[in-house]
């Protein structure tokens, strides 16, 4: 079995194994999702050299790809689009987060554009959206006041989402009560012992809160989301809210796990965070120009849970070439790496990461390391097309069967 197959197996070990197999199957469905899906695997083949020692060290959400940049509302109820996925966020130099969102370019490939030239491209447009937005030293953010393009587009049609239509798209309705739709696509079922456990930590938090019967649990069920993520523990909670049924409102309770960047930060110190929930919680309030509603850290004896709103206003813009103008999809790779440059100014000087002047310093500077960050980029890309074949071979010979039956059909 190859290594990378060896690595992807002892890396989700002891993951819900029915979940598991839809990560598995995803895995083998193209090198894109096999890259979004594999953050640990990136990190071990990163390669070395002075671009990575020598780059100043800055807050990451640690897995930076196209996908995770979307729509959200804010805890102050506005509409923002920013980096919407924090569970691998560390202390690194920065090109490390620059390096995996270009690779993610050219994987994702000709989705994007007309083949290698406009990835390329587009790669440069990212460098220097970010190299420009970090010079000038000022984080700033979009949301609908301030979006153009496609990401104006995304918002203004969230204007015409509702909560209960949200709702009804994911429970179903009994009378004047509610349950999660287990359709098998966003939510499976709970066992009775997880949710009494889902039940307790709600409500221990809850009962730190000002009103704590919005937070009574209705219902409970496990998440499907993601790619990395298929398998971590994570539940769907119905939740009283402001009254049933259509002011009710549904949480996402997912289990926090070490950053897939640890093993590589010997030499960078981590702070001592409380729980692995409390860096995650941390950084994504850090990062963000404002952060969801809800999001906060539940700490158990043995575990810990971000706890967060689940939203009819959580989208992305859809890149997909055969549908979206080439100029279109520059114009919001434009926005993502000026989103990155902010997100490491907003966060600069805290716990370890360079001060502004630094981060400034290094935007000003691209032009030394453009090249070099562009080559790196282009050889982890061939790494994952490589390790992506070697994946499909093994899986296709069944080496990645779960303990259920057999994994479901991957898309070819």
């Amino acid at each position: 079995m190859p290594n990378a197959v060896k690595t992807i197996r002892a890396f989700n070990a002891d993951r819900d194994p029915e979940r598991l197999a839809m990560k598995y199957a995803n895995l083998r469905s193209s090198p894109f999702v096999f890259l979004r899906g594999t953050c640990h695997l990136f990190y071990d083949r990163l390669p070395s050299g002075a671009l990575f020692a020598k780059a100043p060290p800055a807050w990451l959400c640690g897995d930076a790809h196209l996908e995770n940049f979307g729509s959200y509302k804010g805890d102050n109820r506005l509409v923002y689009f920013d980096l919407n996925d924090f569970d691998e966020a560390a202390l690194a130099p920065v090109t490390w987060e620059l390096v995996r969102f270009l690779t993610s370019i050219l994987v994702a490939g000709d989705g994007l554009g007309r083949g290698a030239a406009e990835s390329a491209a587009l790669c440069r447009v990212f460098v220097d959206a970010y190299a420009g937005a970090l010079a000038l030293g000022k984080a700033r953010w979009v949301e609908r006041d301030t979006a153009t393009g496609l990401v104006r587009e995304l918002l203004d049609t969230l204007k015409a989402r509702t909560r209960p239509a949200f709702l009804d798209r994911r429970t179903e309705r009994k009378g004047r009560r509610r349950l999660i739709r287990c359709d098998g696509k966003h939510a499976l079922p709970a066992s009775d012992a997880q949710r009494e456990r889902v039940v307790k930590l709600v409500d221990r938090f809850a009962a730190s809160q000002p009103n704590p019967d919005f937070f009574k649990v209705l219902d409970v069920a496990r998440r499907i989301a993601g790619t990395g993520s298929l398998g971590v523990e994570r539940y769907i909670v119905l939740v009283e809210g402001k009254g049933s049924p259509d002011a009710n409102y549904l949480l996402d309770l997912k289990q926090a796990l070490s950053s897939s960047l640890a093993p590589h930060l010997k030499k960078t110190a981590q702070p001592a965070w409380e729980s692995e929930a409390h860096r995650v919680v941390a950084l994504q309030r850090r990062m963000q120009a404002v952060s969801m509603a809800f999001l906060h850290p539940i700490v158990t004896r043995k575990s810990s849970y971000v706890l967060r709103g689940l939203q009819p206003s959580e989208d992305r813009v859809s890149l997909d070439a055969h549908r979206t103008r080439p100029a279109d999809i520059r114009a919001v790779i434009d926005d993502i790496g000026q989103l990155m440059a902010w997100a490491q100014l907003r966060s600069a000087g805290r716990q370890g990461s360079a001060i502004a002047d630094a981060l400034v310093d290094f935007g000003a500077s691209a032009k030394s390391w453009r090249a070099d960050l562009l080559d790196a980029a282009q050889q982890c890309a061939a790494q994952v097309a490589t390790d992506w074949a070697l994946y499909c071979e093994a899986y296709d010979a069944g080496a990645l069967l779960t303990r259920t039956a057999r994994p479901p059909s991957a898309p070819r």
